[in-house]
């Protein structure tokens, strides 16, 4: 429970200003920030003002428009290094450790079919995974395995939500090349314990890679205290634009994959017959960055460090465990994961007895509160938790406690319809 200062705090939502979506339509409760966040307008406007002042190709011309694009992008990988921890000996940035891709999905693509595919797997390698991976970082080494001649093997919870270590020590085995798991999961919040499960892989001599998608955003994340090797996270769930994702990756990691693409600016020379690939992180660069989304993607994370993480953090915490407490009071509703709201790291998932998700969304849209219904592309994990498909709330730090509310008295209204009562 809250104590009247925590509740004090998420009471309105100072941030809410920075959003010209939640500006415009201030009788909506955005709820679904796992999925992707509002964009504050400083990133609105770095879009902009990249095509308005620097609208030129990088990399590809020696003119002011292209330099000036080039070094936007440069500096949006020095920004992100920094932010993810991603620094040397003396603290400065790795910026050539960044790689931009689409998506969080594309760069776990990337390090399957690179890394897994041409430098690593073979027949009776065994690849770790957990139970609680989105699609994208389970379809990927799940082709991948049948292709090899590999095995996927999942790490499994507990009945607290957890990986235990004896779960890591049984799972991780001589056997394992690649485990990839999941920082936080994008349907219970809760997090795993990334640094325990690296040290065993890299026991084991496994390459440990990270999905943080849904923890990048919303906890301070420093690459060398989880000691992974590759890690990936998309732009727009911290607030950046679609369409921009980022592989960071130790550089001899980096070095040993092939390029995943092919084609213009990720080669050095070319002849009829051969070529020879740029170096990091140009060779997995292949053709026209979103250079427009780097740079706002920059203006994003300059964003959060204005606010700072540990600020973030805290009042995304206080939020969820509003919000888990608040879901957990309804009689007719079922919270799936931790009762402990304060292990919810965003995302929220629950059960309304004898409704539909589907139904529950709907009804919930007609009061202008946004949730997600669906099997949150984690069935895996929710066929584990004997469900098809469940509602999910997530909460962002521009959410105040009337958001929360709005959803709570919703929910009875969705009951009432479907009870009268």
């Amino acid at each position: 429970m809250l104590t009247d200062p925590q509740l004090a705090a998420i009471a309105e939502s100072p941030y809410k200003a920075d959003f010209p979506l939640l500006v415009q339509n201030p009788q909506i409760a955005f709820l679904d920030s796992a999925a992707t966040a509002q964009r504050p307008a400083a990133v609105l406007d770095a879009q902009r003002t990249f095509y308005e002042t620097m609208n030129a190709n990088p990399l590809r011309g020696l003119y002011r428009l292209s330099v000036a694009a080039t070094s936007a992008i440069e500096d949006a990988r020095g920004r992100i290094a920094r932010f993810i921890g991603a620094i040397d000996e003396k603290g400065e940035p790795q910026a050539s450790q960044i790689v931009f891709t689409r998506n969080t999905s594309e760069s776990l693509n990337l390090v399957a079919n690179t890394l897994g595919r041409q430098v690593v797997l073979g027949e009776g390698d065994e690849v770790v995974i957990s139970i609680m991976e989105h699609h994208s970082n389970l379809i990927p080494w799940q082709q991948l395995c049948r292709e090899t001649g590999a095995r996927l093997v999942y790490l499994r919870m507990d009945e607290d939500f957890r990986i235990t270590q004896q779960e890591i020590d049984e799972k991780i085995g001589p056997k394992a090349k690649i485990v990839s798991v999941t920082h936080v999961s994008n349907v219970l919040g809760v997090e795993n314990d990334v640094a325990a499960i690296a040290r065993r892989a890299h026991e084991m001599g496994a390459y440990m890679v990270v999905d943080g998608a849904q923890s990048v955003p919303h906890i301070g994340v420093d690459v060398r205290e989880l000691d992974c090797d590759l890690l990936a996270f998309s732009a727009h769930k911290l607030g950046g634009p679609m369409g921009i994702g980022v592989l960071w990756g130790k550089a001899d990691v980096l070095d040993a994959m092939p390029p995943f693409l092919t084609g213009g600016e990720m080669i050095d020379s070319v002849t009829e017959t051969d070529a020879v690939w740029a170096p990091v992180p140009q060779k997995f660069e292949a053709g026209t960055q979103d250079a427009a989304g780097s740079f706002a993607t920059d203006a994003a994370i300059a964003y959060l460090e204005s606010l700072g993480m540990e600020a973030v953090e805290g009042r995304e915490r206080a939020l969820a465990t509003y919000l888990t407490d608040s879901l957990a009071a309804l009689d007719f509703v079922d919270v799936i994961g931790p009762t402990d709201g304060s292990r919810h790291i965003g995302a929220v998932s629950f059960d309304v007895h004898g409704v539909h998700p589907h139904d529950v969304s709907s009804i919930l849209d007609a009061s202008d509160v946004c949730i997600r219904a669906g099997h949150h592309c984690a069935q895996p994990l929710l066929t584990e938790l004997g469900y098809q498909s469940t509602c999910r709330a997530s909460v962002a730090f521009y959410n105040d406690k009337a958001d929360v509310d709005r959803l709570v008295e919703g929910l009875k209204m969705v009951w009432q319809v479907f009870n009268g009562r």
